[in-house]
């Protein structure tokens, strides 16, 4: 069930998202008097799930119906096929004059919508473009007044970004409504005042205890949120108030392969703590700590925050240590054995810290930078990934992996929060220059602008055919890597 609950989260997102890309360079196509002649949401290679049109001024609808040929094999006089140089048939856009009123194809001026049955994307045709469906024959007419290829090089180029601006809008519009709807408010990071716990590896770095992390690359940090997001796992420079002095602390580039695998570097742990409860039958149980007892000593060490205690116990995995305990009637000496995963069995008490709502500027402040922070993490996570420092196998998600994310409980404060950030990442990968990408397609568009001399339609046709071989290799090598993590 569980499964099923991930595959429905990840399919809505899918679809929400592929519907507002695709809808980007619909209505930027639709602006310039393009014709736009399938828009759908998923590939239907074959057949439609559904499909709908107007025509004759009424809408008709189509379930599970095949695609409809849109070609058809040139013959001479005489009826027979003309074949190539090479034999092949030569085809030729079939004369919608000839097809009966109610027959789709002959209204190619109306949008045929639908929803295909393989959820890994989606498209719009647009009439005079070399797109994914690799339908070469129009180009060899004379480019018309409503075909792409007809219009300057500009109002291609925003054909070709408005997909990505749309994803883009959408990212950051629905971090900062989940901002307003789900998380409501945020703690700020002055209204801690016991600063971080620095684990050994912080302090090494040169971070200490009571640290208030105040700004990272430079930028200065408000949201605790921040201080924990990948902000820290990317970062340069983190600087701190000390005592009211600045620091400026150096990161090293292995910090992100460090926290990933779980690496314990800073936390909120340096508050100081009493045992809330305690798990019967646990070894604080057996040892006889009660609830409301202060762990005074551990092993000799004076333990002055929760941060210590936990760092302690991480470090003693299967040991017997010695606690002296306040157990409000006496002072108590007590052996307490350290189980196999750092624990003894006890709830503590934490801080209750004043947090500030958020009002629509500072979600959409916050929205835009959580936005943007999603592109920047995978900048520098590729940027790794490329120099070697970190392994494609061990980083890059597919469908498995993204739907693994959402959980296989709906919730809908993560269901939307992964929307927004997944919908910053479409448009990033979109827009990197590989053929047959929007990206691909617009650095094209750069160079004839530049140049001022059109790119064959045969060239095109070439790089397409190169760009979607990188794509579906991309595809199996992500989709094979998610199978294989299963196991």
């Amino acid at each position: 069930m569980s499964g099923l609950i991930m595959t429905c989260q990840l399919l809505l997102s899918l679809s929400l998202l592929v519907l507002i890309h695709e809808f980007g360079h619909f209505i930027a196509a639709r602006s310039f008097g393009i014709r736009v002649s399938k828009f759908y949401i998923f590939f239907n290679p074959t057949f439609s799930l559904v499909r709908f049109k107007k025509v004759n001024g009424k809408w008709q609808f189509k379930f599970f119906a095949k695609n409809l040929e849109t070609l058809e094999i040139e013959k001479d006089i005489y009826g027979q096929p003309i074949l190539d140089e090479k034999g092949r048939h030569i085809y030729k856009t079939i004369n919608t004059n000839l097809l009966p009123d109610d027959d789709w194809r002959k209204y190619p001026e109306n949008t045929e919508y639908g929803i295909g049955w393989l959820p890994l994307g989606g498209y719009v045709k647009i009439a005079g473009m070399i797109d994914e469906s690799m339908d070469t024959a129009s180009l060899k007419e004379e480019p018309k007044d409503w075909e792409f290829r007809s219009k300057p090089a500009w109002q291609r180029f925003v054909i070709m970004v408005a997909g990505v601006v749309m994803n883009v809008i959408a990212g950051v519009l629905i971090l900062t409504f989940s901002h307003l709807s789900f998380t409501k408010e945020y703690l700020p990071v002055q209204n801690v005042p016991e600063g971080i716990y620095a684990y050994p590896y912080a302090r090494y770095l040169g971070f200490e205890n009571g640290d208030k992390i105040i700004a990272i690359n430079g930028k200065p940090v408000e949201r605790y949120e921040d201080v924990f997001s990948t902000k820290l796992y990317f970062a340069n420079e983190v600087t701190v108030d000390r005592s009211g002095t600045v620091h400026n602390i150096e990161m090293p580039d292995t910090i992100y392969s460090y926290l990933r695998k779980g690496g314990a570097l800073i936390s909120m742990e340096n508050h100081s703590f009493i045992v809330d409860s305690v798990l019967p039958e646990s070894p604080a149980y057996n040892a006889g700590i009660r609830k409301g007892a202060k762990i005074l000593y551990i092993n000799g060490e004076n333990i002055r925050s929760y941060g210590q205690m936990r760092e302690i116990l991480m470090y003693s995995k299967n040991d017997n240590l010695k606690f002296v305990v306040d157990n409000k009637m006496s002072y108590d000496t007590l052996d307490v054995h350290i189980d196999n995963s750092g624990k003894i069995g006890i709830y503590t008490s934490h801080p209750v810290y004043e947090l500030k709502k958020y009002d629509f500027a500072s979600a959409m402040k916050y929205g835009w930078n959580d936005a943007f922070e999603a592109v920047h993490s995978n900048i520098k996570g590729f940027g790794l990934i490329f120099s070697g420092k970190e392994s494609a196998r061990e980083n890059l998600s597919g469908p498995i992996g993204i739907a693994k994310a959402y959980g296989g409980v709906w919730n809908w404060e993560r269901f939307w929060k992964l929307t927004g950030i997944i919908s910053m990442i479409l448009a990033f990968v979109n827009i990197l220059p590989i053929p047959a990408l929007d990206g691909g397609h617009a650095l094209f568009l750069f160079i004839e602008a530049i140049t001022r001399r059109k790119l064959s339609d045969k060239f095109m046709e070439v790089v397409q055919i190169i760009g979607m071989i990188i794509l579906f290799g991309l595809m199996i090598f992500i989709i094979g890597n998610d199978i294989i993590n299963l196991f």
